[in-house]
């Protein structure tokens, strides 16, 4: 393949994924800005939105790339059911990671304004509404991402050109509409 080949198909596979990349990033904007009464009745709950985005995409950016090394390597199948234990193992992994990183987060959001004498929600209330979105949001894109591998695989493109672009995308909306559905319900029980 020449350079020009590469580089065509690079942009193929990758440019449309992108587009959808812009056009999610807005919606989660939208989302976020929509956010006001929360961000006012939660102090400290904005601190905590770039964390757990980032980590969102850190966290299940991890899996997808660890899903296309292992069908790269023939070590699963693209494929929902059976015996994939090595599957499994890898969406447990990353559930798990992003539950405790979504405490990790909360706990240090509030230490660190807590320490800066700024208005902070208590460490309960924080700690629920990271939690929450937390396991709500790795549900969602654990399927996304294994959807998206298995399903791009299957149909010849490489899994780590679809893995970044989705899990940031999708990290960042499914990431905000979780949050902002953590903060209501820990909100609704009111607070913690």
């Amino acid at each position: 393949m020449t350079v020009g080949e590469v580089a065509r198909e690079a942009y193929r596979e990758a440019l449309p994924v992108l587009l959808v990349s812009a056009v999610g990033g807005l919606f989660a904007g939208v989302v976020l800005g929509g956010m006001e009464a929360e961000l006012t009745a939660v102090p400290g709950l904005l601190l905590l939105v770039p964390a757990l985005l980032a980590t969102r995409g850190n966290v299940y950016g991890s899996l997808g790339a660890r899903l296309g090394s292992a069908l790269h390597q023939g070590l699963i199948e693209p494929r929902f059911t059976g015996g994939n234990e090595r599957l499994r193992g890898a969406v447990a992994a990353a559930m798990a990671n992003g539950v405790l990183v979504s405490l990790f987060a909360a706990v240090a959001g509030f230490t660190l304004l807590f320490v800066l004498a700024r208005p902070v929600a208590p460490l309960g209330t924080l700690v629920a509404i990271a939690v929450v979105a937390g396991f709500l949001s790795g549900f969602v894109l654990t399927a996304a991402v294994v959807g998206v591998v298995f399903v791009g695989y299957r149909r010849g493109i490489n899994p780590d050109t679809l893995a970044g672009p989705v899990v940031t995308t999708t990290g960042d909306v499914v990431g905000i509409a979780m949050l902002l559905l953590a903060t209501r319900f820990v909100l609704l029980l009111g607070g913690v």
